[in-house]
């Protein structure tokens, strides 16, 4: 048994977590593409059937989740560090590191900003959020995919404050204005593009683009690789924008088609399908119809509008799902809204339970998964209390062995043997955490004690 209050307060405390880790992972000559110098370690059993992954060894509960899950399978796996202290003391460039690793990969979040050490002793927060500019502009990520029910969305992963110029940054001292550019990717934007209407063409499903032409430069470029795409193909437009963004862009977007591959829209000729064109908010009010008529659609936003999208997608269902009680008590029915949701063909739950994938231009996709606040969850296992004086159940670790199996069958695919296995150990899992759940420690000891290795 692995000793995880040890490595919670070693995270904690800004302690030497690298030389602790060092006693049970050993160092690796594998190494991300363009970072020699890395650090990666190697665990699991490497037993050569089994391709492995890369883990990030993120925040607190994430990373405690993490060890403890890749303790109890004993499947091989390559892992980075990306917890608070080096995120700040490598200012980010670990996510470089993890980013750039040639191995299908997982990236857990913390929506928290962890509390840790500067170079001077001083407690600080941590550089960035999720810190994830080194990931969109460093190692090619263009998108990241999430299923909300019968609604996926497409992030698109440039304009996010923190790629920001800071050399355009200015405030004019007469006016007040604000001034910023963006260091927006056009060239991932293009795949990004191409992806939803890969998707499109692939699912038979409606595509809904949530850009704003009319308003912003940047979306006027997004939306014009857009519109160059779709010349040639069978696509069929429903609502339109009312300025052609190719047209009216046309020699600066031409800028970035020059840098694509030749054959970009090689075989797009024959891609079909349905899109709509929107003006990125007013779609929401759609989107909430499209959950309730159970329409099957793909959304492309870019991450500014996707940000807002998640949020909604993210937290509907369960007011759809308490109004729909409220009516049915109403009217003295013994149905509860549960099993009338899945009767009807209901099959969004919480988004914040759902694993989303980000794409790369070079390399196999990394499953992602956005937990807790960092700081909130450590709190809440070093005190001792993990159920917050009964206002909170423990914490459910389910979500770390779904987005492993997720990701092993990814970078397995064909190995029945394996997905079997997995299969098994979340039904394991199931029966552990069915009734009362236990806490974060005590699980990791009844799921060691009923699940046989790899």
């Amino acid at each position: 048994m692995l000793d995880l209050i040890k490595i919670a307060k070693t995270e904690a405390k800004g302690g030497d977590l690298k030389s602790l880790l060092n006693t049970f992972y050993s160092e690796t000559e594998i190494r991300p593409h363009g970072y020699p110098d890395a650090m990666v370690w190697k665990g699991g059993r490497h037993c050569g059937t089994v391709n492995p992954i890369c883990h990030s060894l993120t925040d607190a509960y994430a990373l405690l989740g993490t060890i403890a899950a890749a303790d109890i399978l004993n499947l091989p796996f390559y892992a980075v560090p990306m917890w608070s202290q080096i995120r700040h003391d490598t200012k980010l460039e670990a996510l470089s590191w993890f980013g750039n690793m040639q191995n299908t990969s997982i990236k857990w979040s913390t929506a928290g900003d962890a509390y840790v050490n500067d170079t001077n002793g001083n407690r600080v927060v941590v550089m960035g959020k999720s810190g994830n500019a080194p990931l969109r502009t460093q190692a090619g990520v263009y998108c990241n995919v999430r299923p909300y029910g019968p609604i996926t969305v497409v992030r698109c992963m440039p304009c996010l404050p923190y790629s920001q110029d800071k050399s355009k940054f200015t405030v004019n001292n007469q006016t007040g204005i604000v001034h910023t550019e963006m260091n927006t990717p056009g060239i991932q934007m293009a795949h990004a593009c191409r992806l939803f209407l890969k998707m499109v063409n692939d699912t038979g499903k409606l595509g809904r683009v949530a850009f704003k032409p009319t308003q912003a430069m940047e979306d006027g470029i997004n939306a014009g690789l857009l519109i160059w795409l779709l010349e040639g193909t069978k696509f069929k437009i429903g609502r339109k924008w009312a300025v052609n963004a190719y047209e009216e862009h046309k020699e600066n977007i031409d800028k970035i088609i020059s840098l694509l591959p030749k054959n970009f829209k090689s075989g797009m000729e024959n891609w079909s399908g349905k899109i709509e064109q929107h003006i990125a908010d007013t779609n929401y009010g759609l989107l909430i119809w499209d959950l309730i008529e159970n329409q099957e659609c793909i959304i492309l936003a870019t991450d500014l509008d996707g940000d807002r999208l998640t949020d909604l997608l993210a937290d509907i269902s369960d007011p759809l799902r308490a109004f729909g009680q409220k009516v049915l008590d109403h009217v003295n029915s013994d149905i509860t809204i549960d099993s009338a949701w899945k009767s009807m063909g209901f099959s969004t739950g919480n988004g914040r339970d759902m694993t989303s994938v980000m794409y790369r231009m070079e390399g196999p996709p990394i499953h992602e998964q956005t937990l807790g606040s960092a700081d909130a969850m450590l709190l809440r296992l070093l005190d001792g209390d993990e159920t917050m004086n009964g206002t909170k159940k423990p914490y459910d670790p389910r979500i770390h062995f779904v987005l492993i199996r997720d990701a092993y069958l990814d970078a397995n695919p064909g190995n029945i043997e394996l997905e079997n296995w997995l299969n098994n150990i979340l039904e394991k899992f199931d029966v552990i955490y069915s009734k009362d759940r236990p806490g974060f420690i005590e699980g990791y000891k009844k799921l060691k004690e009923s699940i046989t290795a790899w």
